[in-house]
């Protein structure tokens, strides 16, 4: 064996070792990458268990391909400000991919290397990783003509796997084949859970996760079952109601969700959604955070979920009123929830002082198979959170 062969060996074991090390970590990844790096996604996927770690892989290769998924013409296809980009879509992508409760990584890269043709200006690739409270940047210009176009792909891809495990807080030693003058311009900027909440309500991620149950939930179950609210404030009604939809499902990841903006009100302020989130941290549940205050967007972003709602909110839902008096407009609006693969659990609730269960509606013939009814037996509790704020004299 050559000494060549060799050491490409010993490249090739410590690569494997660095992938497996990564899939071993619960990080759930979108990777968008752009002019390079392509060598990491082969390495990613050919080590078992890259399904653990790789939610998607998007190569925009064509200029049209690039504007398509920026939503725009870039300043520059090849910039900082474009990787960085690539990368917040890239974890806008994960966080509705990902398996719940799933901490999650999107990596934006974009390069301009050699080619078949010389380039005038430099050999240069940008790389960020954004998670949920870190955005990281690399610069590197590399010395033209030292390589040729596979090696600088080679050179890439390792510095994308090593910000991939910087992220997924993989430990270890990163030998660069960088040279002395290539040395990456880096710069990093954590977010506050302040900075991340304004993120929110500003539309720039699209929700925000607390993950504070600690009950375990199916591993093969992907869908969340869902309870949103505005939870002002949270009270056992919504545990129990949350429970008894989570038995007659089945399977699945209960969680709690408050839109941070209203559809008629004002959005809440970032102190409010703190206050709110410390109720669901004392009796350990998780909620999530979003910025989608109507079903048919919460469909959207939570696909295949089900969503538990009473009775008062399954009336709205059917109700053309709510659609500017448009009954097409709201059945086609309730179809489009239900190819995301969501479905309505429905519990009783006091409708204009009658209570109600979900059989007392007409639901469309084409949208039946999407409500499910919550027996009253099993679940009924009229109290509700505008009553206790009243009692409470707030």
């Amino acid at each position: 064996m050559t000494e060549g062969a060799c050491c490409t060996n010993v490249m090739n074991s410590g690569i494997r070792a660095l992938v497996e090390a990564i899939h071993s970590t619960p990080t759930q990844s979108v990777l968008y990458l752009s002019g390079g790096a392509s060598q990491a996604v082969a390495w990613l996927l050919s080590v078992p268990g890259a399904s653990s770690t790789v939610l998607e892989t998007v190569v925009p290769y064509s200029r049209m391909s690039m504007i398509q998924l920026l939503g725009k013409i870039p300043d520059k296809f090849c910039s900082q400000h474009t990787a960085e980009e690539m990368a917040l879509l890239a974890y806008n992508r994960a966080l509705k991919l990902s398996s719940p409760g799933s901490p999650v990584l999107g990596v934006g890269f974009t390069g301009s290397l050699a080619t078949s043709r010389p380039k005038l200006g430099d050999h240069r690739f940008y790389l960020s990783t954004r998670t949920s409270d870190r955005l990281s940047v690399s610069t590197v210009t590399l010395s033209k003509g030292l390589r040729n176009r596979e090696e600088e792909d080679m050179v890439a891809s390792h510095l994308v796997l090593k910000a991939i495990a910087n992220a997924c807080k993989v430990p270890g030693t990163f030998v660069s084949d960088l040279t002395e003058s290539e040395v990456p311009d880096e710069c990093e900027k954590q977010f506050s859970e302040d900075e991340e909440l304004e993120q929110l309500i500003n539309g720039q991620i699209c929700f925000k996760v607390y993950p504070f149950s600690s009950e375990p939930s199916v591993p093969i179950a992907e869908r969340r079952i869902i309870l949103s609210g505005s939870f002002n404030p949270l009270h056992e009604g919504h545990f129990k109601l949350l429970e008894v939809a989570t038995s007659i499902c089945g399977d699945g990841y209960p969680c709690f969700e408050l839109s941070a903006i209203n559809a008629d009100k004002p959005p809440l302020s970032i102190s409010q959604i703190k206050d709110r989130v410390k109720q669901f941290e004392k009796v350990g549940k998780t909620v999530i955070i979003s910025n989608q205050p109507y079903f048919y967007k919460k469909a959207e972003l939570f696909p295949g979920s089900a969503f538990v709602i009473g009775a008062d909110t399954a009336a709205r839902l059917i109700n053309p009123k709510y659609y500017d008096g448009d009954y097409r407009k709201m059945l086609d609006i309730l179809l489009g929830c239900k190819k995301t693969g969501s479905t309505f659990l429905v519990g009783g609730r006091n409708v204009d002082g009658v209570f109600k269960v979900l059989e007392d509606f007409e639901i469309p013939e084409e949208l039946r198979d999407m409500f499910i009814s919550i027996p009253p037996e099993k679940f009924r509790m009229d109290i509700s959170s505008a009553e206790i704020r009243k009692k409470l004299g707030k």
